[in-house]
């Protein structure tokens, strides 16, 4: 055993952090988009809250910052028969990093009422249901919007209805980009 390292990043920390990130989104995208992390021209780490120093060095991330830009970033999609091959309990009893490494969720899928599969369903049917279920509720308070600023996403809006239909279900729509949540309640 040798001597403890007193410091905990410099090359061998950018070295170990850039791994991961070359070898899924390839050498141009991934050092594209490391090194626009926490830059001023670039875009916030969407996994913390680093500081927005006045002078930045060239690698202005963590090893947490480096991998959750690749798991934004990845060319990995999520096949259309992902969903008739796992049930929403299989996918809760699935790791975050398992469910990550399926990859992103580019299409819209709905859960329809007492069923235990998300089906795809196109653009256009999502944004009806979606329509339908807003117009159905009595008040605008009753509906909770969440959106994200995570830039490789593009962005993001998530709408939750409120409250639970009489089925006991919960309806979530989630726009490209967004992780593949096994979460039935859209958590």
């Amino acid at each position: 055993m040798g001597q403890p390292k007193d410091w905990a990043a410099g090359v061998p920390g950018v070295t170990h952090s850039m791994g991961p990130g070359l070898s899924e989104m390839g050498m141009r995208r991934g050092v594209t988009g490391l090194l626009a992390l926490n830059q001023k021209d670039g875009f916030d780490c969407m996994s913390c809250a680093w500081p927005d120093p006045e002078h930045r060095k060239t690698a202005e991330f963590c090893e947490n910052g480096a991998k959750a830009l690749t798991w934004e970033a990845t060319p990995l999609v999520v096949p259309e028969s992902f969903w008739a091959e796992h049930s929403i309990d299989d996918l809760l009893g699935k790791t975050d990093y398992w469910l990550g490494q399926q990859g992103r969720l580019t299409d819209p899928v709905y859960k329809p009422v007492g069923k235990d599969h998300y089906e795809p369903i196109s653009w256009e049917k999502a944004f009806e249901v979606i329509a339908d279920e807003l117009n159905a509720l009595e008040s605008p308070n009753e509906a909770a919007f969440y959106t994200s600023g995570q830039p490789a996403a593009g962005g993001g809006v998530e709408a939750v209805q409120e409250p639970t239909t009489a089925a006991g279900d919960r309806r979530s729509w989630h726009r490209p980009g967004r992780p593949v949540s096994a979460d039935p309640d859209g958590g």
